[in-house]
């Protein structure tokens, strides 16, 4: 409660200097619902449950223009799936150097895909989510660090840059057990370009990865205790010590006439680590019609447990300690496709309702789970 008082306060003082400084406010929220459809299935952390929590937000997002050429911009965010906490997701100031050439200073998003700006909001995409597939595939969205905006033309297209450095951290479960992360030294730089319907753009982040765990690191220690040295290198492998995190990423965007294709691919590996080496993509088609828009999505994940790290200990490392390492390997191993139908219907200029049946199957498993959700997104 005191964190939520904080940070409407910290926007309300935002606000203040309305009097002072051209300051706009804007806003987004989804009310969503949604469930799997057999028992005891769960998926993107909805359950067989009817769920009113998980889809649904509420976001403020405050723009001073303070003038000679300086800015700040701060966006409050509140989710339902952490009991609509809210926090500051963005935090900046921003100061054009150029007419083509803006840099920013504070917690900045780090423009991993082609909706990275808006993946919240709702509204300005198809689908019940941006695809999971591909957006929750990265542990971390924002950095506390400088950016360098630069927009231009080539040719005929409309052509923009950005180069970002910072550091960030955060805590993201593994294997449902708590971690702490850490990424530091990130430097992030995507293009874009785009024409009339047509966009393509690509990115490339790497960042120093270090991360506590208790999902890996007893194993570790007790690795690096024993004193072997064989040993103490495999503890090397498995952790997550200022090893190096690299993303690649390629995004095109065609909309000719009333059809919208977007396709999404990248490829993330970290060094010196039980990290999987995965390759996830996503292929989206809509129609309009007039106020309606049905849309498919075919997603892929592949993710490849790096399973040379323990087959050389297979006969030699103790059993005890040779099953775990083999769990905390192979657990990292993700093999599925997911199928999504929908609808979306812009039944208001600034709100649209949305449903959505997803079906994803695990190839290694062999199992199928589905799930639908409904609801609306908004702006205001």
């Amino acid at each position: 409660m005191k964190k939520r008082l904080l940070s409407f306060a910290i926007l309300a003082a935002l606000a203040s200097t309305a009097v002072h400084a051209n300051t706009t406010v804007n806003g987004f929220a989804s009310i969503k619902a949604g469930m799997t459809t057999s028992s005891g299935d769960t998926l993107y952390e909805y359950t067989d449950e009817l769920d009113f929590k998980t889809g649904s937000l509420f976001a403020l997002q405050v723009k001073s223009d303070l003038g000679e050429k300086l800015s700040v911009t701060g966006q409050l965010l509140g989710r339902g799936v952490n009991d609509f906490d809210v926090e500051f997701e963005w935090l900046y100031l921003s100061y054009a150097l150029t007419d083509n050439l803006t840099v920013s200073a504070g917690r900045i998003g780090v423009p991993f895909f082609k909706y990275s700006d808006f993946k919240d909001v709702g509204y300005a995409y198809l689908w019940h989510t941006v695809p999971q597939s591909v957006y929750s595939g990265v542990g971390f969205t924002k950095v506390e660090g400088v950016s360098f905006y630069y927009t231009t033309t080539l040719g005929s297209f409309d052509a923009t840059a950005q180069l970002l450095y910072g550091s960030a951290s955060d805590t993201n479960p593994i294997f449902d057990l708590p971690a702490s992360t850490r990424q530091d030294k990130v430097v992030s730089l995507n293009v874009e370009l785009s024409r009339d319907w047509y966009a393509f753009r690509a990115a490339y982040v790497q960042g120093d990865i270090t991360v506590v765990s208790d999902a890996f690191t007893p194993l570790t220690n007790a690795l690096a205790g024993t004193g072997v040295p064989a040993f103490q290198a495999l503890a090397s492998e498995l952790d997550f010590d200022n090893d190096q995190g690299t993303f690649y990423g390629l995004g095109v965007t065609l909309e000719p006439g009333n059809w919208q294709l977007v396709l999404e691919y990248n490829d993330i590996g970290i060094e010196n680590s039980f990290y999987s080496e995965r390759t996830n993509y996503y292929v989206s088609a809509g129609y309009r019609f007039d106020k309606w828009q049905p849309f498919v999505v075919f997603e892929r994940e592949d993710h490849k447990s790096k399973d040379s790290i323990y087959q050389p200990f297979v006969g030699v490392l103790p059993p005890q300690l040779l099953q775990p390492v083999i769990g905390v390997v192979t657990g990292q191993k993700f093999d599925a496709t997911t199928i999504s139908a929908g609808l979306r219907y812009d039944f208001h200029p600034s709100a649209a309702f949305k449903i959505q049946f997803s079906s994803q199957k695990d190839k290694s498993t062999d199992q199928s789970v589905g799930l639908l959700t409904a609801g609306v997104d908004l702006v205001f």
